[in-house]
């Protein structure tokens, strides 16, 4: 996964979200569309990205760490269960 690639896909979302008004709604809903639309992968690749010290240079705007630590929870795939 191309994480550069995911990180600037996510700064636009946010550049999107970040003119609303409300802060706490602009993260609600960076989070939110991020949930529907990424594909699981997707969402572990960047999320792990949070965790890295340096990115390959990428950086992630201020309003999408934001939204991505305080909904990291809820942006977390379920583990793939391997019980049969």
């Amino acid at each position: 996964m191309d994480n550069q690639n995911l990180i600037d896909m996510a700064n636009r979302i946010g550049d999107f979200f970040d003119s609303m008004p409300d802060r706490e709604e602009a993260l609600d809903g960076i989070a939110d569309h991020i949930r529907r639309f990424w594909e699981p992968r997707m969402r572990r690749a960047l999320l792990s990205t949070l965790d890295e010290p340096d990115a390959n240079g990428v950086e992630m705007s201020g309003i999408v760490t934001e939204a991505l630590v305080k909904h990291r929870d809820g942006l977390t795939p379920a583990a793939l269960s391997t019980a049969v």
